[in-house]
């Protein structure tokens, strides 16, 4: 006996997690676009006033070029 009919779905693409893909790749874009480019004077202002502590190695390096030099 032939299960042709038995999977309907098959080969097409779950919609639930193609759904959720979208969602977290908007999400994603959304928090990159809220922060202020590398260099920028809001930038280093948003550095100057976070803990040295906390700063990241990057964060420093572009500190360092963009900020002080």
């Amino acid at each position: 006996m032939s299960d042709a009919g038995s999977d309907i779905n098959e080969g097409r693409p779950n919609m639930k997690k193609l759904m959720v893909c979208i969602v977290a790749a908007l999400f994603a874009g959304s928090l990159a676009a809220c922060s202020p480019e590398v260099g920028s004077d809001e930038w280093c202002g948003d550095l100057k006033e976070k803990p040295k502590g906390e700063w990241t190695a990057n964060e420093a390096g572009d500190f360092a070029k963009h900020c002080v030099l």
